[in-house]
């Protein structure tokens, strides 16, 4: 019999970080606890207030519905959270963390031996220009060769004076530059902003327009002089002829799987399956997880090897994160086997 509780948890962020949709402070996430025969698994249920599908009143009434019925069969209680992706990956997470020998080591590999290392790309926050150039010159100097820059925040003509002062610095074949512009461009003006920004040797832009305008993104994607990916427009589709329809409906260059955003791994490699079918590149960001669920994200990611720079968090954004294995070095995420797991509710 497994024994399964929960608590929340406020994440506080060392300096309040500038998106298109505001400033984040703090960033609220829940545990899924898991106790059978001296055993424990732990799962993060990272909700995302005011993005995630799963943002309702009842989240935490759902919660208390999975430590009820935690002993039935997973597919079950996936089936039934079907409409909430962020409980749905604590639940996996938790699930796979108790059946592990180490409840830290989910997919064991190269990476968990510290023998390789994942390339991620380095995030510029939105911001005044003076501190998003601050923000550059340090991933830079901390040996970043791919670097996504939120965009659509401090005006247009700013931020193309920012990626051109980059390129004058560093060619494509140097730095490999993406931009993330969470849905700020109006339909009728983003295809001419897309043709000054891949002036620029981009590699692709996130989500030009916002989400559910599936007809002007689709045109968009198909007149695009600068590679698209899909983000926020994967997020509350939960059907798999849905999903399908919408891969084959916009056609994006790439899109982007955040696990707490779209049901967990299985979530994530239903979208992968659909998308290598497809011709449709890929790649999985995390989305402010704590270093449990940054964990858990980034050994998933690892045992799909892909070949591209991957959008992993570093776990540094916050004051009261987890000590964790997990370090950037290089602009790679290691699992450091010299550093330990600290983690205290």
């Amino acid at each position: 019999m497994v024994k399964a509780s929960y608590k929340r948890y406020v994440l506080e962020f060392k300096q309040a970080s500038g998106t298109s949709r505001g400033v984040l402070k703090t960033k609220e996430t829940w545990f899924l606890i898991l106790d059978s025969n001296d055993k424990q698994g732990i799962g993060e249920c990272a909700l995302f207030r005011g993005l995630s599908a799963d943002d309702k009143p009842d989240y935490e009434a759902k919660l208390k519905w999975l430590c009820t019925n935690i002993n039935l069969e997973q597919k079950t209680l996936l089936q039934e959270l079907s409409e909430y992706p962020s409980i749905q990956f604590g639940l996996e997470m938790a699930l796979k963390s108790l059946e592990s020998q180490n409840k830290f080591e989910l997919f064991p590999s190269s990476f968990t031996n510290g023998e390789d290392s994942i390339s991620i790309n380095g995030l510029i926050w939105m911001g005044a220009e003076a501190f998003m150039k601050r923000q550059i010159k340090e991933k830079i100097e901390l040996g970043f060769r791919c670097i996504k820059m939120k965009i659509g925040a401090i005006g247009f003509e700013t931020e193309i004076d920012l990626i051109k002062s980059i390129r004058k610095e560093f060619s494509s074949n140097e730095m490999e530059l993406r931009v993330d512009a969470n849905g700020a461009y109006m339909p009728s003006e983003a295809l001419e902003k897309l043709k000054r920004l891949s002036e620029l040797d981009l590699h692709s832009i996130e989500q030009p327009i916002k989400q559910g305008q599936v007809e002007q993104m689709a045109e968009l994607c198909n007149k695009t002089p600068l590679p698209i990916a899909l983000d926020e427009e994967l997020i509350g589709i939960f059907d798999f002829e849905k999903k399908e329809k919408l891969i084959e409906t916009i056609k994006p260059q790439y899109i982007i799987l955040k696990p707490s955003l779209i049901g967990g791994f299985q979530g994530s490699d239903t979208w992968i399956d659909i998308a290598e079918n497809k011709n449709t590149g890929w790649w999985i960001t995390s989305a402010l997880e704590s270093n449990i669920g940054l964990n858990a994200i980034a050994q998933y990611t690892y045992s799909k090897q892909s070949a591209l720079p991957q959008g992993l968090g570093t776990g540094s954004l916050f004051i009261n994160n987890f000590e964790s294995p997990l370090a950037v070095v290089k602009g790679h995420l290691k699992y450091k086997k010299d550093l330990k797991w600290n983690f205290n509710l």
